[in-house]
């Protein structure tokens, strides 16, 4: 194997995390990282994970002869799938024990950052908007350094490290973005990354079921500053209504950014409805291609991070002109019809940013808004698919279908109201009615949780021939 292609030996894996190697004088070291063992390629190192379903553990014969170079394993484990490791070492296999493979992964990753020293290291998280922020960053800052970022949504406890054993020497910038699915996890991703600058999007309701309360959510999102020294720097959104709270005693300079202080700078934004927006940056303009206050409001993030990453105004207006909608994301579909193909993820913020966007435009035709159900609210779910119905019964929509078991409250509400709308569980019953709604010359909102895979509806919505 040659070293030059290893992210890291063996034996030095080992000691950065105080961890018992097998063989003891195991030479050698893994070229990848991997936690399915389906997705093991020659030389990798595979993690045996314990998830919810299933335990790695159980996958360590089938990792290795994947061609695995070692596997990251708790004795436990071992034992309770029944795999026998001093077998599997006395047969050329190579094993790092540790008490949890999880705490394991994540300080390995740190542990590999640490060899790029000169890497600037940038931390995103927020309740939304968090991908669409790093990718018009890795755009701005692309053009004048070498970039790498965790691809599409790999961002949660295992994603995030994973994708940081993606950096090489060549790299002068990683951008990672954090989310989260549990109390605690920013702190841990924060400890993998030790961001030199950390921005948080903003404060909303996406995760309230999990954490309860809005203010649980801002504490956990600012854990993303905890690694902080005193050199690094948070950017906080200057009218978020916890951005006192997000600066308070966090060790490093703040910079609260937002539309307010850019144009304090000279910075001025023009709506453009569906078109975008279009910047001033710096006395030249700039057109941005993503529609929407809140992609306007991504896109400035973006631009006040690459100035701290000291990045010139050519290449953050290049930036801006470069931006595309990623999928599922505020894309402008158009045909017979215009589709706005929002439906990646739903929360109750987004889902009143977007009736809001598609209420004020200029639009002579039709408005058929289609709303799937929105997740992970616990509680708090009857009352937000409640005050979606109260926004979509004061709306300019011509027709309202509505998807998903929560959406019932919606409905509900709807027909309190007086108003009429359209209300199923079911995803064949919503194509129908949406084939029999849909007019050329409509404007159409598709809008709801990731589980709700509203994109099935697009060929229809879009009027496509033999649909």
């Amino acid at each position: 194997m040659n070293a030059s292609f290893l992210l890291m030996d063996h034996r030095r894996a080992a000691r950065s995390l105080g961890a018992v190697l097998l063989p003891a004088g195991a030479e050698g070291g893994f070229k990848s990282v991997a936690v399915d063992s389906r997705k093991v390629q020659p030389g990798a190192l595979f993690v045996a994970l314990r998830g919810l379903a299933s335990d790695g553990h159980r996958f360590l014969d089938q990792a290795f002869k994947a061609g695995a170079a070692a596997a990251l394993v708790t004795r436990a484990g071992m034992e309770k799938a029944g795999f026998d490791g001093e077998a599997a070492v006395s047969g050329g296999a190579v094993l790092i024990e540790v008490d949890d493979t999880l705490k394991g992964l994540q300080n390995l990753a740190a542990a590999y950052l640490e060899q790029f020293p000169r890497l600037l290291r940038i931390g995103i998280t927020g309740s939304s908007g968090k991908t669409t922020t790093k990718e018009i960053a890795a755009k701005m800052i692309g053009g004048e350094k070498k970039v790498i970022m965790n691809e599409g949504n790999l961002n949660s406890e295992t994603g995030l490290p994973i994708a940081a054993f993606g950096v090489r020497g060549c790299h002068e910038v990683g951008i990672f973005e954090a989310g989260m699915n549990r109390r605690g996890e920013i702190g841990e991703l924060a400890a993998v990354l030790k961001p030199h600058i950390a921005l948080i999007t903003n404060i909303g309701s996406a995760h309230i079921g999990l954490l309860g309360s809005l203010e649980n959510i801002a504490a956990e999102k600012k854990e993303i500053f905890s690694r902080f020294t005193g050199k690094e720097t948070a950017l906080i959104p200057e009218d978020d209504p916890f951005r006192d709270y997000l600066a308070r005693d966090v060790r490093g300079r703040i910079v609260f950014y937002g539309k307010k202080s850019l144009e304090a700078s000279g910075v001025t934004l023009r709506d453009r409805g569906l078109a975008g927006t279009e910047f001033n940056w710096e006395g030249v303009p700039a057109a941005f291609g993503l529609p929407g206050k809140h992609n306007a409001e991504n896109a400035a993030a973006a631009a006040v991070l690459a100035k701290s990453a000291g990045i010139g105004a050519d290449a953050i207006r290049a930036g801006l002109a470069a931006a595309t909608s990623l999928f599922g994301r505020g894309e402008i579909l158009g045909g017979k019809t215009t589709v706005i193909r929002d439906c990646y993820n739903a929360n109750p913020d987004s889902m009143e940013r977007a009736l809001a966007f598609c209420d004020g435009l200029e639009w002579k035709g039709r408005r058929v808004y289609i709303l799937g159900q929105m997740l992970e609210l616990g509680e708090y779910s009857r009352a937000a698919h409640e005050r979606v119905g109260e926004l979509l019964a004061a709306s300019r929509a011509d027709s309202v279908l509505l998807y998903g078991e929560e959406m019932e409250a919606a409905a509900r509400v709807l027909a309190e109201k007086g108003a009429a709308c359209f209300y199923t569980g079911e995803m064949a019953e919503l194509k129908k009615e949406a084939a029999r709604t849909v007019q050329a010359g409509d404007l159409v909102l598709l809008k709801g949780s990731r589980g709700c895979a509203l994109e099935e509806l697009t060929a229809t919505v879009l009027l496509e021939e033999g649909v």
